[in-house]
C-alpha cells in the first residue's frame, strides 16, 4: 500500500457508500481513463469479468472461434469457454514473447479456407511487455477480426508512447493482489466506444432494465467493483508510476548481477517498447550452464524459502484445452521449459537480494 488508500476507504465509510458503485468507483474510472488514454472505463470485480464482458460485447456466441495467445495464464482463455466459443491458440514470437503476427494471419487464413472465420482475437501483453500491436492490429483489421487486449499484466507499460489496452476495440486490466497495483481483487474494461462501456456497466449490474420494478430482458452479471475496493484503487493510482520505477530498477539489478552468467538470458525491450517489468524472468539454457536447469534453480531457491515460479505453461498444453487448434512453432514450450520468474516484489531490500544471490553462488553460477 502507498499510504493514501485508507483516506479514500475512510471517506466511503464516512459517507456510507459501502455497496457497489459510488464516488470512488466513478473517481477510479476517471483515474484509469486519464492514465491510460482510454476514452471510457468500467471498474469491475475482476480482469476475468472484464474479458468476459468484452467477448459478449464483441457478439461472441456458442460455436464461434476466438483466437488467443497460447503463452498466458488460463484467465485469458477461460472466458472464451464461458461463452461456449472455441479457443484457437496462437504461438509467440521471440522478440516480445507475445502472439506472433505471422502465426495470427496464418491461423485466420487457414480457418477461413476451412469455412470457419474467427470473430475475435485476445492478445496478451505478457509480463508487462507490450505485444507488436501495429502488426497485430493490421492483421485483425484486414480480416475484420475484433481485437481485444489483455493488458492485465501491463498497467504502466507503453507501446510507441501509448498505453496497451487502447489499440483494440477493448482493453482489459487486472488489479488482483499480485498485480503492479491492487484493489484487493478487481479489474477494468477500457474502450473508446462510449456505448460499449455503458452496455458493459448495464450487463455488470445484472442487466436491470430501467423500470420501477426489477425487470430483466437480458442475462446479466454481478461484475461491478465495490466503492471500498475502488477507494483502494484510487490510492494505488497515486503510487503507480513509483511502482513501475521500482519494478524496472529491480529488473535492472537482476540484469547487472546475472546477465554475464553463461546460459542465463533476459527478455530485452525492443525499440519504442516500454515494459513495466511486472515480473523479472530469465531463461536458463542447460547446454551452457553445465546441465543446470531452471528447475534446479527454482528448487534451490525454494530450499531457502525464496519463491520463484516457472513461466506460464502454454494453453495448448493444458488438459482443459486438449484438442483445441494451435498455430505456431512451439516456441512457448521452450520458454516454459527454460523460463523462471524471479522474486519481483517492490519491497525487496538488500537483505533479500543477498539471499537470492547466495543461492546462485551455491549453484556456482556467480562468485
Amino acid at each position: 500500500m502507498g499510504g493514501k488508500e485508507f483516506e479514500f476507504v475512510k471517506d466511503a465509510f464516512d459517507t456510507n457508500w459501502i455497496a457497489p458503485l459510488g464516488p470512488n468507483v466513478n473517481g477510479f474510472e476517471e483515474d484509469l481513463q486519464h492514465y491510460t488514454g482510454a476514452a471510457h472505463a468500467a471498474a469491475l470485480s475482476a480482469g476475468t469479468a472484464a474479458l468476459h464482458l468484452a467477448l459478449i460485447l464483441a457478439d461472441i456466441k456458442a460455436g464461434d472461434l476466438v483466437l488467443c495467445s497460447t503463452f498466458t495464464f488460463s484467465a485469458s482463455a477461460n472466458p472464451i469457454a464461458y461463452q461456449g466459443a472455441i479457443p484457437v491458440f496462437i504461438e509467440s514470437e521471440a522478440e516480445t514473447w507475445n502472439a506472433s503476427p505471422v502465426f495470427l494471419e496464418q491461423a485466420i487464413l487457414d480457418l477461413i479456407q476451412k469455412g470457419k472465420k474467427p470473430k475475435a482475437f485476445i492478445v496478451v501483453h505478457l509480463y508487462g511487455m507490450p505485444a507488436k500491436l501495429d502488426e497485430l492490429k493490421a492483421v485483425c483489421e484486414k480480416h475484420e477480426v475484433v481485437l481485444i487486449e489483455d493488458a492485465a499484466e501491463a498497467l504502466g507499460s507503453r507501446y510507441k508512447g501509448k498505453h496497451p489496452g487502447v489499440f483494440g476495440a477493448y482493453g482489459v486490466l487486472s488489479f488482483n493482489g499480485n498485480k503492479i497495483i491492487t484493489t484487493s481483487g478487481g479489474g477494468a474494461l477500457l474502450s473508446n466506444d462510449q456505448s460499449k462501456i455503458e452496455k458493459a456497466r448495464f450487463l455488470a449490474t445484472q442487466a436491470r432494465d430501467p423500470a420501477p420494478h426489477y425487470q430483466h430482458s437480458e442475462i446479466g452479471y454481478n461484475y461491478r467493483m465495490s466503492n471500498i475496493c475502488a477507494g483502494i484503487g484510487r490510492g494505488q493510482m497515486l503510487v503507480l508510476d513509483e511502482r513501475v520505477a521500482q519494478k524496472r530498477a529491480l529488473h535492472k539489478w537482476y540484469e547487472n548481477q546475472l546477465s554475464s552468467v553463461p546460459g542465463i538470458s533476459f527478455l530485452k525491450e525492443p525499440e519504442d517498447f516500454f515494459s513495466n517489468r511486472w515480473l523479472t524472468c530469465i531463461l536458463v539454457n542447460p547446454a551452457e550452464t553445465n546441465g543446470l536447469t531452471r528447475e534446479d534453480i527454482r528448487l534451490a531457491l525454494e530450499k531457502e524459502n525464496i519463491e520463484s515460479r516457472p513461466l506460464w505453461k502454454p494453453m495448448h498444453l493444458q488438459p482443459v484445452f486438449q484438442g483445441c487448434s494451435y498455430y505456431g512453432d512451439h516456441l512457448s514450450e521452450k520458454l516454459f521449459d527454460q523460463g523462471l520468474c524471479l522474486p519481483s516484489d517492490t519491497n525487496i531490500g538488500e537483505e533479500e537480494k543477498n539471499r537470492i544471490l547466495g543461492v546462485f553462488r551455491t549453484l556456482n553460477l556467480i562468485r
